[in-house]
């Protein structure tokens, strides 16, 4: 998901806080590259619409930093594909079809879902290729995806945003089959793990990819 350049300051600052996290005026103000006054004007005026809270930040040394962060009336801000909708569809098969109705409906869902991404994917050979390629695809749905390599050769796909989230909180399986995508997807080659989920209370969702240990033996 990317935000439109003509977007009003204020956006850009609530998407700046909702893709990286909590953040100073100063950090703001610099990622933005306006000043740290305009920045903290726009944050004042975010507080008092119930879209961003002060909070301390403990660092290493000194005193504690004074960061803003979104709350939970931010998500509301960003996609959310037709959550309430969504939610009494799942309700309703639940209670019509029971439990194994359900399951088949998600199955049904990751074998679709599956199929798309494998066909955008493709055969990419690089596994940087196809980690940028799945961001890619994540974020064109609204995830607010990205990527990056870690220093001990891993990468990190990292999702500030889940245009499901209500519905996965009523259905946790749609959270579950989402791994499993991102595992076959990615190939046989490497080990995908979550490392934050938003229903788990983080701010995000993130996982670190890491290639297999059959992979890394194999000769080059």
């Amino acid at each position: 998901m990317t935000l439109d350049r003509s977007a009003p300051a204020r956006d850009k600052v609530l998407y700046a806080l909702k893709s990286h996290g909590p953040q100073t005026p100063a950090q703001v103000a610099q990622r933005l590259h306006i000043t740290e006054v305009a920045a903290r004007q726009h944050l004042r005026r975010l507080v008092q619409e119930g879209l961003v809270e002060s909070v301390e930040r403990r660092g290493e040394r000194g005193r504690p930093a004074r960061v803003f962060a979104t709350t939970e009336a931010a998500h509301a801000r960003f996609p959310n594909t037709h959550a309430d909708l969504t939610v009494e569809l799942l309700e309703a098969v639940r209670r019509t079809f029971g439990a194994r109705g359900l399951e088949r409906l998600i199955a049904e869902r990751t074998k679709r879902q599956l199929q798309a991404y494998r066909a955008r994917v493709g055969r990419r050979a690089s596994l940087p290729d196809r980690v940028a390629a799945l961001a890619a695809i994540r974020d064109g749905e609204g995830y607010m995806a990205a990527w990056k390599k870690a220093a001990d050769g891993s990468f990190l796909l990292v999702e500030s945003h889940c245009p499901i989230c209500i519905a996965a909180r009523t259905c946790q399986g749609l959270c579950r089959d989402e791994l499993r995508v991102f595992q076959s997807v990615l190939g046989t080659d490497v080990h995908v793990e979550r490392t934050e989920h938003l229903l788990a209370g983080a701010r995000r969702c993130a996982y670190r990819i890491t290639r297999s240990r059959r992979a890394k033996d194999a000769p080059r």
